[in-house]
C-alpha cells in the first residue's frame, strides 16, 4: 500500500493533498477505529507530538494503561477470540458509492 503522500502525488501531482488522499483511502484515525483497527484516538499535543513529546508521551502512557486495564478484565478464551476477531476484520474489503 502506498503512503497518503505516494497517493497524492500519484492522483493530484500534489504530495501535499496526503490528507485528502488519507481519508480517500479510509486510514485516518476515525475510520480505523470505526472499522475496529485500532481501540482508540488518543489527544495530540497543540502543534503536535514533535513539539510537546513529553505531553505526547503522559497521553500514550495513559492509554496503554487504560487499555491493558481493560484487557485484564477479559478471560483468556474472550481475549483470544477478540483478537482474533480483530485480526480477521483487517483484511476485509468493502465497495462504497462514489457518493460517499
Amino acid at each position: 500500500m502506498a503512503t497518503p503522500e505516494a497517493c497524492a502525488a500519484i492522483l493530484w501531482r500534489d504530495a501535499g493533498k496526503a490528507a485528502k488522499a488519507a481519508e480517500a483511502l479510509k486510514i485516518t484515525a476515525t475510520d480505523l477505529l470505526h472499522m475496529g483497527v485500532i481501540d482508540e484516538i488518543l489527544p495530540e499535543p497543540l502543534g503536535g507530538a514533535h513539539r510537546a513529546p513529553l505531553e505526547a508521551g503522559k497521553s500514550l502512557k495513559s492509554g496503554i494503561l487504560r487499555q491493558l486495564d481493560r484487557l485484564a478484565t477479559l478471560a483468556p478464551a474472550e481475549l483470544q477470540a477478540d483478537r482474533y476477531a480483530k485480526f480477521r476484520r483487517m483484511g476485509v474489503f468493502a465497495e462504497s458509492s462514489a457518493d460517499g
